[in-house]
C-alpha cells in the first residue's frame, strides 16, 4: 500500500547524516532535534503550540486528559473510524456515543451529531478520514452552540487546508479546540517507528498537555497532575524534520496519482470515486472507491491472487465491534457505514507510484469489474 523503501532512498542522504548527528550528540530524549522540529511544525500548520509525544494515540488521549473530563461524560465520535478514536475515550472512563457518517464524505454527520448531544456532552471529535477535513463550520457552528470542545482526529488529513465559509483556511487539526496527529510510518507525514502530536492555540492546554506527556512535570520532581510518559524521541524527531520539509511535495504526488485513478474509475456505474469535500483540499492518505454493484471481497481476493495489495477500512464498525457494543444501538443503528463497511476498498496509495505501477493497478480492478 506504501512505498516506504523508496521514498527513504530519495532523501537517504539527508535521513541518514540527521539520525547520526543525534547519535553523535547523544541527546536521545527531549533533544534539539525534538525542539526544532516543534518549531518547524508550528510554523508549517501556523498554530501556537505544537506538543510532540509518542504516537498517535497517545495523542488523543492527552487531549481527552487535558479536558478534564470526567467518568461517564460523553464525546461524540464515529462509528467508521478506526478504533483508537474510542479506544482512548473509553479507557478514560468516558462514554463514546457513536453516530453515522455522511454517505459522500464518509465523515462525521453533523445532522447526527446534533441529534446525540445531552446534558452530559462534553466534547466532539471528528475524523480527517482518509485526507480531507470535516464539515467544520457546521461542527464548529454546534460546539459553541452547546458549549463543547472540538478535538480533531488528523492523523490521515495532515497538510489539507480547511477553507471557511468567509474565504479563511487554517491547517487540518488546528480548527478546533485541539487537534492531535500520528506519525505512523503509512501516514503523509511519518517517522520510522512510532510518534505522534498534539497541536493548540490555547495557551493553557498547551501548558497542562506538556505536563501530561512528562509525568504531569512543571519541573523535574514536582508533579503538578497526573500524566503519561509519552515522548517523540530525538531519532525520529530528526526524521520528521526532513519529512517535513517534503510534506507538500508529498501530498501533491498522491493528488496527481488521485487524479489518475479517478480518470481511469469515473466512468463506471459499479465504482464510486472518492467525492472532494467542497471546503477541503484532499491530500489523499487513502484512495477508498465504493463497489456498489458487485463483490468487493470477490474484488479483493481477486487483487490478491495478483499480488497487488488492496485493502478494506474498515470492514467492522465501531458499533458492531465486541469491545464497543451497547444496548443504544446494534445492526441497522447506523445504515450509512453499515453499507461502507459492505462496499469500500483501497488501493495503492503513497507519493512514490509510478504511472506504469497504476496502469497495472487499474488493469486488474478493471479486469474483475468488467468479467
Amino acid at each position: 500500500m506504501v512505498d516506504l523503501v523508496t521514498q527513504y532512498n530519495k532523501i537517504k542522504t539527508e535521513v541518514d547524516q540527521a539520525v547520526l548527528n543525534v547519535i553523535a550528540q547523544a541527546a536521545f530524549i527531549n533533544g534539539p532535534e525534538v525542539k526544532s522540529f516543534q518549531a518547524e511544525l508550528e510554523a508549517y500548520l501556523g498554530v501556537k503550540h505544537v506538543i510532540p509525544c509518542a504516537n498517535g494515540t497517545d495523542a488523543l488521549q492527552v487531549a481527552m486528559m487535558a479536558l478534564g473530563l470526567k467518568p461517564g461524560d460523553e464525546v461524540i465520535v464515529p462509528t467508521f473510524t478506526y478504533v483508537a478514536t474510542a479506544e482512548v475515550i473509553a479507557l478514560l472512563q468516558l462514554t463514546p456515543v457513536l453516530v453515522d457518517v455522511h454517505p459522500e464524505t464518509f465523515m462525521i454527520d453533523p445532522a447526527a451529531v446534533e441529534a446525540s448531544i445531552t446534558s452530559k456532552t462534553k466534547a466532539i471529535v471528528p475524523v480527517h478520514l482518509f485526507g480531507q477535513c470535516a464539515n467544520m463550520d457546521e461542527l464548529l457552528a454546534i460546539a459553541n452552540k452547546h458549549k463543547l470542545h472540538i478535538v480533531e482526529d488528523t492523523a490521515q488529513a495532515i497538510g489539507a487546508d480547511y477553507k471557511f465559509a468567509d474565504g479563511s483556511k487554517k491547517k487540518a487539526g488546528t480548527i478546533g479546540t485541539i487537534g492531535a496527529t500520528s506519525f505512523f510510518p503509512s501516514k503523509n507525514l511519518g517517522c520510522f517507528g512510532d510518534g505522534g502530536a498534539i497541536f493548540t492555540n490555547d495557551d493553557a492546554l498547551a501548558a497542562k498537555m506538556r505536563m501530561i506527556v512528562n509525568h504531569g512535570q512543571s519541573k523535574q520532581y514536582y508533579h503538578d497532575s497526573i500524566g503519561i510518559n509519552s515522548r517523540l524521541d530525538s531519532i525520529q524527531a530528526a526524521v520528521l524534520r526532513i519529512k517535513l520539509r517534503y510534506l507538500d511535495s508529498y501530498n501533491t504526488a498522491r493528488q496527481r496519482a488521485a487524479a489518475i485513478y479517478d480518470e481511469a474509475f469515473s466512468k463506471h456505474a459499479a465504482l464510486s470515486i472518492p467525492a472532494r469535500a467542497k471546503n477541503s483540499t484532499h491530500v489523499f492518505h487513502q484512495y477508498t472507491l465504493k463497489l456498489t454493484n458487485g463483490d468487493r471481497n470477490g474484488l479483493k481476493a481477486h487483487m490478491d491472487a495478483k499480488g497487488i495489495p488492496c485493502m478494506i477500512y474498515y470492514p467492522v464498525a465501531l458499533h458492531m465491534q465486541s469491545a464497543y457494543a451497547s444496548d443504544r444501538y446494534g445492526k441497522g443503528a447506523f445504515p450509512v457505514t453499515e453499507d461502507l463497511c459492505e462496499q469500500v476498498f483501497s488501493l495503492p496509495m503513497h507519493s512514490e507510484l509510478t504511472t506504469e505501477q497504476q496502469e497495472i493497478i487499474i488493469n486488474s480492478v478493471l479486469e474483475y469489474i468488467n468479467k
